[in-house]
């Protein structure tokens, strides 16, 4: 008896506190994926960072055998001016002195990288005022261009996804969810297809040094706005219509970036998705509402219209692609 009364209380206690249940078993599957990571990259990379190390080691000792004239201290001041100005993107080979960082082609590539928040760190400012400018730059553009960004989105998404899920539905008498479904998926495949293989592919002929694997990775890093730097287009040597290349490689990063925001907001549209996320939001006391409701003598009849009609935008919100019908289709129907 016991025992049932109190295997009934915690079900009452997991059940009023559900969200804060599902909250922290979020924040501890997170912790766990951060370590998992860790582990993985750990034990992967670095044994391969230990051979690199004894290789440029053994280098290092080689080139002092050999020049016996010059010692490990001076040798070390070197290199650490080459690394310092590599850092800034400036090499000091001669093969690399041919490519400026700061043309008007690099500079517009660089800006897109930064409002993107891409940031590759190949090319950072050399001078004080470019990196104040870039900190100002930055404060205004990024706001401006998620402002940007949001605004295409919402208007792509209209033909791109909701249109079609309603038209299946209505022409065809599909379900709205399934064809919700498969029209996600059918619309993420165009987009990896059209923004992560063909690029690669083609970025896999462009650059000599790269593999398909390394070409899609580039597409992947840049597109998710991870923005790692350690491969960037447009640097190798003597590279060929170097100047349209960037320009084309900005604008494939600015079209990319918009399919993926595209695909991403397709998916959160998704019924399942939206009872999913619900899981983890604080839900809202009824009864601090119906108190709200009553200090602010919101008891009166055009008031309660008006919450009738909200809650009817919110469970029209809450269901996937639902596009409001136009008042002028109403009066015009009301007519007929």
């Amino acid at each position: 008896m016991l025992q049932s009364l109190a295997g009934s209380s915690c079900v009452r206690l997991v059940e009023q506190h559900r969200s804060a249940w599902c909250f922290a078993l979020l924040v501890l599957g997170y912790l766990l994926y951060l370590v998992f990571g860790a582990v993985v990259f750990s034990s992967v990379e670095l044994p391969y960072e230990d051979l690199l190390r004894q290789e440029l080691g053994k280098l290092k000792q080689r080139f002092l055998e050999e020049h016996a004239c010059l010692s490990e201290q001076q040798l070390e001041q070197f290199l650490l001016r080459v690394l310092e100005a590599s850092n800034y993107g400036v090499s000091v080979l001669s093969n690399a002195s041919g490519n400026w960082n700061w043309d008007f082609t690099s500079s517009l590539f660089f800006a897109s990288t930064v409002l993107s928040t891409t940031g590759y760190g190949h090319t950072v400012p050399l001078s004080d005022g470019g990196k104040a400018f870039c900190i100002i730059y930055s404060v205004i553009g990024i706001p401006f261009t998620l402002l940007f960004l949001t605004a295409v989105v919402q208007r792509i998404i209209v033909y791109v996804t909701r249109r079609p899920v309603i038209y299946f539905h209505i022409r065809w008498g599909f379900s709205k969810q399934i064809v919700a479904i498969i029209h996600a998926v059918v619309l993420g495949f165009i987009t990896v297809s059209c923004f992560f293989f063909i690029p690669a592919a083609i970025f896999s002929v462009l650059e000599d040094d790269w593999n398909f694997l390394e070409s899609f990775y580039f597409c992947f890093i840049s597109l998710s706005t991870i923005g790692l730097g350690d491969y960037v287009p447009g640097e190798g040597y003597n590279q060929k219509f170097r100047e349209l290349y960037k320009i084309g490689i900005t604008c494939y990063l600015l079209l990319g970036l918009i399919a993926m925001l595209v695909v991403l907001e397709t998916f959160c549209e998704l019924h399942e998705l939206k009872k999913f996320r619900k899981l983890f939001y604080v839900k809202k006391d009824k009864e601090e509402d119906q108190v709200h409701i009553m200090e602010h003598d919101q008891l009166s009849f055009s008031s309660i219209s008006d919450q009738a009609a909200s809650m009817k935008d919110d469970q029209k919100a809450n269901e996937p692609f639902v596009t409001s019908q136009s008042p002028t289709s109403n009066d015009s129907s009301l007519n007929n």
